[in-house]
């Protein structure tokens, strides 16, 4: 595989995670010449004479950098680099010009927003392969974008995080679309504005812009091309008409089929099914797709019944955007919220849900940014608040919603915030969560 153009090339990979690995085994087979750094020793174990630990300069030489999506553009070695006139990209920017050479004919279907980029690639992988494509879903996703451009699909559904997208300078994919875009990660991009110009790149030469029309940064940063919306389209393309998805009047899907349940997933597949029918697939297609989709762990999953009552962990919605679109999904709702909001307000998302609540457990660092809200918009709801006197927590948690709950209501993990103040990540939260319901049963 290798090539001339990269034959004897000295390129820096920074970052030896998932990644950085896929990166170096590509750069290698085309003739690069790699050298691999990171600041943990431990992770470089694997790579003999590429690896240099702690690197802060760029070796002498060095032609491109090609930096892991958790590097910060602040970062020293990636300072130095741009000063020093090298370039500096990511793994999905090295993927897309690879892609260009080796597989010129591979589609690229790419996804951002705040929320719901890993069920949207989903479903619409399921849609491809159901269409009878050979594709794959890849990127922020789990595969790396340069290991799906090697493998040779036909098509790749690309989730693109706002960290990935910083990086692109030539990326121009066949079909993109923004979901949404809500205060995140600030602490990686400074400003709502910064978060959102990274975000906006995943148009940049893009055949066809799709965008939500109920969101409006998304509208804004489209400026232009294909809309959807969960009610009935009007100017835009694609919407909901009694009961089903449908494509410029053309049904293709409906609405009591998409899984997992509520607005915002009806919204992820409006999304899916319009950047496939991008990609030519028929509406019997997104269909089928649809309904052989099957939701990811910790994603309004379904954990169980217990008198009468249903248990849902969504335990990946880890902002109040997120958390919004998990509650609006049903009726009655005994809430489990709480953890670390970095700053963020909550007060919108609580007067909106109001309506909804039958109860609420709040554990975690942030509770009491919680409780003030419930006081304020929602002063009938009883509030439960753990202290760390308790129980193990989630366990603690379930015992009191359990408490609250009637039969009918849907007991819902949906934290609005991150997990690391209790948890390791929100899967560790996640199966906490499902551990404790099942224990209780």
């Amino acid at each position: 595989m290798a090539t001339a153009e990269w034959r004897d090339r000295n390129v820096l990979v920074a970052g030896a995670g998932v990644t950085g690995r896929s990166t170096v085994a590509a750069l290698a087979e085309l003739g690069a010449v790699v050298t691999v750094t990171d600041g943990r020793p431990e992770a470089l174990t694997d790579f003999g004479d590429m690896a240099r630990p702690g690197l802060t300069q760029p070796p002498p030489g060095t032609d491109l950098v090609v930096t892991s999506p958790g590097w910060k553009p602040a970062s020293p070695l990636l300072v130095a680099a741009a000063s020093m006139g090298i370039e500096v990209i990511g793994e999905v920017e090295l993927a897309w010009r690879l892609s260009q050479r080796l597989s010129p004919g591979q589609a690229w279907l790419a996804v951002t927003g705040t929320d719901g980029k890993t069920t949207t690639v989903g479903m619409l992988e399921s849609i491809l392969l159901a269409s009878g494509a050979k594709a794959v879903a890849c990127g922020n996703v789990g595969l790396p974008v340069i290991d799906a451009v090697r493998d040779g699909y036909d098509v790749l559904a690309v989730e693109l995080s706002s960290y990935q997208l910083y990086w692109q300078t030539s990326l121009a994919v066949d079909a993109a679309v923004v979901l949404n875009l809500a205060e995140d990660h600030l602490e990686w991009h400074g400003t709502v504005e910064e978060y959102a110009a990274a975000k906006a790149k995943i148009y940049r030469g893009a055949k066809t812009r799709i965008y939500n029309a109920d969101d409006e940064w998304s509208v804004q940063l489209a400026d232009g091309g294909e809309g959807f919306t969960v009610g009935e389209p009007g100017p835009n393309r694609f919407g909901v008409v009694d009961g089903w998805l449908v494509d410029d009047g053309t049904r293709m899907c409906p609405v009591d089929e998409v899984r997992p349940p509520g607005p915002h997933n009806v919204s992820n597949a409006l999304a899916a099914a319009a950047l496939a029918r991008a990609y030519g697939v028929t509406p019997e297609a997104v269909r089928e797709g649809l309904r052989n989709y099957q939701p990811p762990p910790h994603r309004v999953q379904f954990v169980g019944e217990i008198d009468g009552v249903a248990y849902v962990n969504d335990s990946k919605a880890t902002n109040t955007h997120a958390a919004g679109g998990s509650l609006m999904a049903y009726d009655r709702v005994v809430w489990i919220a709480g953890g670390l909001l970095h700053g963020a307000e909550v007060d919108e998302l609580v007067a909106s849900v109001a309506g909804r609540l039958r109860g609420v457990v709040l554990l975690g660092a942030d509770q009491e940014v919680f409780a003030q809200a419930m006081g304020r918009h929602a002063p009938e709801v009883p509030v439960k608040r753990l202290g760390s006197g308790d129980d193990e927590p989630m366990t603690a948690a379930v015992r009191a919603a359990r408490e609250l709950a009637r039969p009918g209501d849907v007991v819902l993990l949906a934290p609005a915030a991150k997990s690391h103040d209790m948890f390791s990540s929100y899967v560790h939260r996640g199966e906490a969560f499902t551990k404790a319901v099942q224990a209780s049963a």
